[in-house]
């Protein structure tokens, strides 16, 4: 599995002629690091004294963090998987009536499942920003850079996802489908840049 590849090894992988991993498990690589940065950030925090007043807040943080990189961890290979999935239904036979049939509906699927884990990807990231911006204001100062980095990471991997849910849709005959998904990126997309720009602003403000 992807997941439990080394750095190297992974990084390796990306780079061979072999479509997945590609942008989509990258992705969710990416919302994985900024959910990983922020409860570092909220560890940080909770392991100063100077902070003692924000310790339970830190840690239930610090838990909800972990329990995000763990499902975007798990997301590399969902994604890579629902890619090949993809590819698997292309192969179906399709020499008679029937078969043609059952190949188009289950390539249908198959992209509609392929575009639903990016996009689930990308909603996730976007909730880090509720964590990021409690960081950015009460979190150990010290690991302010941290959260930056975090932040961009968030941009990343929303941008990223939602680009491959993009290509997927494409694909997909069904109009209604992809006027939902559509609908759900674009509302969700609607303050991303905002916030996040406004907490970088504050990350930058206290390292100059």
């Amino acid at each position: 599995m992807l997941k439990d590849l080394s750095v190297k090894d992974f990084v390796a992988e990306t780079a061979s002629d072999s479509p997945a991993p590609g942008g989509g498990s990258v992705s969710a690589l990416g919302a994985a690091q900024a959910a990983a940065l922020l409860g570092m950030v909220a560890n940080l925090t909770v392991k100063s004294k100077k902070y003692e007043e924000l310790h339970e807040e830190m840690a239930e943080i610090a838990k909800k963090c972990k329990k995000y990189e763990e499902d975007f961890v798990e997301d590399i290979d969902r994604d890579a998987n629902s890619f090949n999935g993809v590819m698997k239904a292309f192969k179906m036979p399709k020499e008679t009536d029937e078969e043609k049939a059952a190949r188009s509906a289950k390539i249908q699927e198959e992209y509609k499942n392929a575009a639903n884990v990016p996009l689930s990807v990308g909603l996730k990231t976007i909730e880090l920003l509720d964590i990021a911006e409690v960081l950015a204001e009460k979190g150990n100062p010290n690991a302010i850079t941290d959260v930056g980095v975090g932040v961009l990471n968030i941009k990343l991997a929303v941008t990223g996802a939602f680009y491959n849910v993009k290509i997927n849709l494409g694909s997909i005959k069904d109009e209604a489908y992809v006027a939902d998904l559509k609908n759900q990126m674009s509302e969700a997309l609607a303050t991303v840049d905002e916030r996040a720009d406004k907490i970088l602003k504050t990350v930058e403000s206290m390292i100059e």
